[in-house]
């Protein structure tokens, strides 16, 4: 039970010219933790809110476990949903919050003292089930609100970033508390977050939204490690990977990438992806991670490094990224923070070129990849 199926769903609000969500086609595992990331209005929220039966669907078709549920109320879709603002009701105390999806239901006593008594020790919130919302931190208010949703023990759980209103270190903990319990309950959960960091470390899989269109939908090895356009390469990861406009060149058997700042020799990898695309010169971008660029200090006497000058460096701790200029091209650079790099210093330029991706310039999706 829980698999989810949109079947080219969309969502059109009147006097907007174009979809909310538009042409939105995927069929979700039951027990998977799917996750829905992308900026703000790329229609995410608006996809879960349609799941969840708070807006109505303009056109396509909506299953749950293979039932057409399109015009389902939300009551009776066996679906549970938490909020960025909690949503808990200030007069009810802990108990009475958790307890009220049941009610409503009309719950056994018994059963619903059962549910609700499990749910406090899964989320260990036992101590607090005589306390009002207002007497609760934010991890506290967001235990609640979960142990709601878990309590009425549905189908399936939707949660629209719930973690976006607490602190750092507690959105963290509370980040790897989800997935555990997620992978005990074995519930599908379709997450919502703009946060590219939090989909990266919670979904089995992710889908990636921009202006209401599905970009790519993979695992998030695989998205970080392929991804299908320049949006997708530059949403995901952090920083956000580097991008290079020139052109692809073949001379005497052998391909070059080179704009005016640069002309460097293509590996056999780039080679046989190049070679599924027909002519001899395209416009391309390169892309290249943080990571996968090499520094090292002063100018040196190889071809595949290039001259460059220092701007910044930002430290985080466990890393460095430093910010190097080569003409008009600005590069962020990962390092060791041992590495330290002054400004405005002369440095020399290394991309591995084994870790390089292509993207046409036109249409902006990677090369040796039709399709999203």
């Amino acid at each position: 039970m829980g698999g989810i199926t949109f079947d080219h769903v969309f969502k059109r609000y009147k006097g907007e010219s174009r979809p909310a969500v538009n042409d939105f086609h995927l069929t979700i595992d039951e027990g998977e933790f799917l996750v829905l990331v992308g900026p703000s209005g790329c229609g995410k929220s608006t996809t879960l809110r349609m799941l969840a039966g708070l807006e109505e669907i303009s056109s396509g078709e909506l299953y749950l476990d293979g039932k057409f549920i399109n015009y389902v109320s939300p009551k009776d879709r066996d679906i549970a949903m938490v909020f960025q603002n909690y949503a808990l009701y200030p007069n009810l105390s802990v108990l009475e919050n958790i307890a009220l999806g049941l009610k409503l239901r009309k719950t056994a006593k018994h059963e619903i003292d059962t549910r609700v008594k499990r749910v406090a020790s899964i989320l260990e919130i036992s101590h607090l089930l005589d306390r009002k919302p207002s007497q609760l931190s934010g991890g506290q208010k967001q235990r609640v609100a979960l142990g709601r949703a878990i309590a009425r023990e549905p189908q399936v759980f939707l949660m629209d970033e719930p973690l976006s209103n607490l602190d750092a270190k507690l959105r963290a903990q509370t980040r790897a508390e989800l997935i555990k319990l997620q992978q005990e309950l074995r519930r599908t959960t379709v997450y919502v977050t703009h946060d590219q960091v939090e989909a990266m470390t919670m979904g089995s899989r992710i889908v990636v939204m921009k202006d209401g269109v599905i970009q790519q939908v993979a695992p998030p090895r695989k998205l970080y490690d392929e991804p299908a356009n320049v949006f997708v390469a530059g949403f995901i990861g952090s920083p956000q990977m580097n991008f290079i406009k020139g052109t692809i060149e073949v001379s005497e058997g052998c391909y070059y990438f080179s704009n005016k700042r640069m002309r460097l020799l293509l590996p056999e990898n780039c080679v046989s992806r190049l070679e599924r695309k027909s002519g001899a010169v395209r416009n391309v971008i390169l892309g290249v991670r943080p990571e996968h660029i090499s520094l090292r200090r002063g100018r040196i006497d190889d071809p595949s490094f290039l001259p460059g000058i220092v701007q910044m460096t930002e430290e985080t701790g466990a890393d460095s990224y430093v910010y190097i200029q080569l003409g008009h091209i600005r590069l962020i650079v990962r390092t060791e923070p041992v590495s330290r790099y002054e400004t405005d210093e002369i440095v020399s330029v290394g991309l591995q070129m084994n870790k390089i991706h292509f993207f046409d310039e036109t249409t902006e999706l990677v090369f040796g990849r039709d399709e999203v």
